[in-house]
């Protein structure tokens, strides 16, 4: 029974700090993608721009830089206290 209980909540290795590494480049992807979007958006529609839409674009744009910055940071915790 201990050897179940530690294969499914025991400590995990360094190679599992991989994953926050993987998600940080997701979210990396996705905030250069929207910030391109977001520059399309303003070029396309300059004399007809809704603060609405622009305030949007700018609050997702930072919800995706904290959450790239967060898995970034896990990153980095992880590796350095699994060294």
């Amino acid at each position: 029974m201990s050897d179940l209980m530690t294969s499914f909540f025991g400590p995990l290795d360094k190679s599992a700090c991989v994953y926050f590494l993987i998600i940080s480049v997701l979210f990396f992807i996705s905030l250069v993608l929207l910030f391109a979007t977001e520059i399309y958006y303003l070029i396309k529609n300059f004399g007809n721009i809704k603060f609405r839409n622009v305030g949007n674009g700018l609050i997702i744009l930072f919800n995706m830089f904290i959450a790239y910055f967060v898995n970034r940071l896990l990153y980095t915790m992880c590796n350095k206290t699994l060294a």
